[in-house]
């Protein structure tokens, strides 16, 4: 776990906005994030792991958010600190930006196929970090990017976003093709999970009353 050298720095935007910004600063990373999450899916992005950059990319196309990163990180050690901490800042961001959750659907669901990959992914705004994935890479390495940090990503949002998600694989021969279905069938289950809800507008998605 990073210890951060200064506090994290979180603004949002104009009231009403779901668009938030954050500034994340350790000894291992610096880190901007914006996000809007009414957004068209525009992206720029720069985390200097050129597959990761290409994930993130989905998480802005196909989650229709907008989506800038800007990540400086002690890449000549290896991604790790990079990718989670990415992670931890783009949760911070996105609970920022939902605000008190009022008319949201709060659950999201999607599948998605990538040829002979095939993934899963489902996710409850529920105010509880939880995590449970199931993506049997079959390589450890996608490009410059070690397979094994796409976990680390996900455990660093869920646990800044207070979200819960399940991840599955259900198929997949090329990890390429694995990694970028988990990515994508994410965006959609976040998509689905942040519309707001005609029905239920400006009512908070929960018997208790708070999310």
């Amino acid at each position: 776990m990073n210890t951060p050298i200064a506090p994290a720095e979180v603004t949002a935007a104009a009231a009403g906005a779901r668009t938030a910004s954050v500034e994340r600063n350790t000894a291992e990373t610096k880190i901007k994030v914006s996000v809007n999450l009414d957004g068209t899916g525009r992206a720029r992005l720069s985390t200097g792991i050129g597959f990761f950059d290409h994930m993130l990319d989905q998480i802005a196309r196909h989650g229709l958010i907008d989506l800038e990163i800007d990540c400086q990180g002690d890449l000549h050690i290896d991604g790790h600190h990079t990718v989670e901490d990415v992670g931890i800042t783009l949760g911070q961001a996105v609970a920022k930006a939902v605000g008190d959750k009022k008319g949201i659907r709060r659950y999201g669901h999607a599948y998605v196929p990538l040829d002979e990959a095939l993934s899963r992914v489902v996710i409850d705004f529920s105010g509880r970090p939880g995590l449970v994935m199931h993506v049997p890479f079959t390589s450890g390495m996608i490009g410059g990017f070690d397979s094994q940090l796409t976990y680390e990503f996900f455990q660093g949002f869920v646990n800044h976003a207070f979200v819960t998600v399940h991840i599955d694989n259900l198929k997949g021969v090329n990890a390429h093709h694995q990694c970028e279905t988990v990515f994508k069938a994410f965006a959609r289950a976040l998509r689905g999970a942040l519309e707001l809800d005609p029905r239920s507008a400006g009512v908070i998605p929960s018997t208790k009353g708070s999310l």
